[in-house]
């Protein structure tokens, strides 16, 4: 059964407030999938545990503002809630346990870079967003190859994961 909507409707906006698309149901979730030939997706299986308010979902927001190639597209859906599109986007993740929060890169409809509930569960955003932003750079925009090798800037060019966030955020930095 799903969580009542007002419960969860604060979490769907700090994620939909940064851009990121909501995929609630499996028609959704294939029209995105789809769409993801030939580019880069970070997808996020959204969550109502704590982990996901204190760190997945700060890391998205300070991974989204780090001054390197982002994905060409940033897809969630809502574990608990949308119970059918969180199913099918399972489905794209074959041999990768289900968790929730959860992310995964995604290059030509295939994980790339993966982030399961026990890489984020007890560490900070600013640290999960730190992994986020090496598989961006690993991944997308034009310097990354085939073969996932990107060319990395000089540590002084990397951005700091403690930047603005929205007031809806109450992230453990």
């Amino acid at each position: 059964m799903p969580y009542p909507e007002p419960l969860v409707q604060p979490m769907r906006a700090e994620l939909t407030t940064l851009g990121v698309d909501e995929l609630t149901d499996a028609v959704a979730v294939d029209a995105a999938m789809d769409a993801a030939e030939g580019q880069t997706t970070l997808v996020v299986i959204n969550s109502v545990c704590g982990c996901a308010a204190a760190n997945a979902r700060p890391a998205v927001a300070f991974a989204k503002q780090a001054a390197v190639p982002q994905p060409d597209r940033y897809v969630t859906v809502f574990a608990g809630q949308d119970l059918e599109a969180t199913a099918r986007m399972r489905e794209y993740l074959q041999g990768i346990p289900p968790s929730s929060p959860f992310m995964a890169l995604l290059k030509d409809g295939d994980p790339v870079f993966v982030l399961e509930r026990r890489h984020i569960e007890g560490r900070s955003a600013s640290a999960i967003a730190t992994d986020l932003v090496g598989a961006f750079e690993t991944y997308c925009g034009t310097d990354a190859t085939a073969n996932g090798e990107a060319e990395r800037p000089e540590p002084a060019d990397q951005p700091d994961a403690r930047g603005e966030l929205p007031d809806t955020f109450r992230s453990i930095l």
